[in-house]
């Protein structure tokens, strides 16, 4: 745009770019939507796979000390490694999440919510408000220790006290080969999390379920559950009851089948990996993964953006191969307006988070004029839509972005 002042930012966010077709998209972002309007400053970390091997995961470990200096983050998806990535890109370590290491320095909750759009129905056409998960984002099994186990071995597990005595509880005798594996959580964590998600609820106006199984961990599931009932009894209830809103627990299965009938408008606070896998579940049945927010919040008020989809992997072979496609960058997008609102927010700049509102109604109204990546495409009713490739979509969007502003 000619004569456009660039949006100032005087605090940097901490930018940590990522893998495959999602660091494709990253970087058209920021060329085609925000660097044209924004003198975009940002704390650079490459959180792609090869530089995490290079730097021996050093890198990601920095980029969570970077949040935590400077209060917000933007954070494009990454891959996790398994077996086949390991050979893939000659790793000498199976490196864990980069999503859980973050989560781990930051002990935050990460919530979740659907974009909705005029047009696309959900799968479950009873949800008509956005369903927000609120995920644990410490320990389980993201932190876990886990071994093979030889035939003939005994598995048990030990607790060592300050004084040296022992605690031994056995896991079992194996009379052939197994595995094991050690979760951990801590109380602080907990709290931190039960806190946030009352907090949020009470932002929200909106009810907060709570769900676990209890019934089957005995121990370390109904510790979650009775720090929750404590914290809500001796500093919420009076709270949540002026606001004429609810808290309740369930169990995890119980609260599945009543989020499946119900009509949404609530938050769901699970677990850590309960929430990994139930927001994936929330996301496609409202239409999309690509369609679903993000957004880690520390017990500081440090926060990290994402999106809540991996790197979409088919699509960047695709695109390795030079052929065409039509990739979703709406959530990817919106990790970038919610983190430069936020640093608005945080900074007194009321340009960038107008900016930011800006960004998201031209995304939204790019799609409701009916241009689209596949997936929504296959969703929407909208007449006379139309299926653009990865490019087209974003300099569509570039367009309506330039009108508004």
């Amino acid at each position: 745009m000619e004569n456009f002042k660039k949006i100032q930012m005087p605090t940097p966010l901490v930018e940590m770019d990522g893998d495959e077709m999602t660091r494709i998209i990253w970087k058209m972002i920021k060329d085609i939507l925000l660097k044209p309007y924004i003198d975009l400053n940002t704390e650079y970390y490459d959180l792609g796979l090869e530089n995490r091997e290079a730097t021996k995961d050093q890198v990601t470990i920095d980029s969570a000390n970077a949040t935590k200096k400077y209060g917000v983050a933007v954070k494009c998806a990454t891959i996790t490694p398994n077996a086949d990535r390991v050979k893939e890109y000659n790793l000498t370590e199976m490196w864990k999440s980069p999503n859980g290491t973050i989560r781990a320095i930051l002990d935050g909750t990460v919530f979740r919510a659907p974009i909705l759009v005029k047009g696309i129905t959900p799968y479950i056409p009873r949800w008509t408000k956005p369903i927000t998960i609120a995920r644990h984002a410490y320990g389980d099994v993201y932190k876990n220790v886990e071994m093979q186990v030889g035939a003939g071995c005994k598995a048990e597990l030990v607790v060592t006290h300050p004084d040296g005595t022992e605690e031994r509880e056995t896991i079992l005798d194996f009379k052939t080969p197994g595995i094991i594996q050690g979760l951990h959580n801590i109380d602080k964590s907990i709290e931190s999390f039960a806190r946030a998600c009352m907090n949020y609820a009470l932002d929200r106006k909106q009810d907060l379920w709570f769900a676990t199984k209890d019934t089957i961990s005995k121990k370390y599931d109904h510790r979650f559950k009775d720090i929750f009932a404590e914290i809500y009894e001796n500093e919420y209830k009076e709270r949540f009851e002026a606001a004429g809103i609810e808290y309740f627990y369930t169990l995890i299965d119980d609260a599945v089948a009543r989020v499946v009938r119900s009509e949404g408008g609530y938050i769901w606070a699970c677990k850590n990996y309960d929430g990994d896998v139930m927001s994936d579940m929330v996301a496609t049945a409202y239409g999309s993964l690509s369609m679903m927010t993000s957004v880690l919040v520390s017990p500081e008020g440090v926060y990290e953006y994402e999106a809540a989809h991996g790197t979409v992997q088919r699509h960047y072979y695709k695109y390795l191969k030079g052929e065409p496609t039509s990739t979703n960058p709406v959530a990817t997008i919106f990790a970038w307006s919610g983190a430069l609102r936020k640093r608005g927010e945080l900074d007194h700049v009321p340009e960038l988070c107008s900016f930011a509102d800006k960004l998201e109604q031209a995304t939204i109204n790019t799609i409701t004029d009916g241009v689209m990546s596949g997936d929504l495409a296959a969703l929407c009713t909208i007449p006379n839509k139309r299926t653009v490739g990865t490019e087209d979509f974003m300099a569509a969007i570039g367009e309506h972005l330039e009108a508004l502003l």
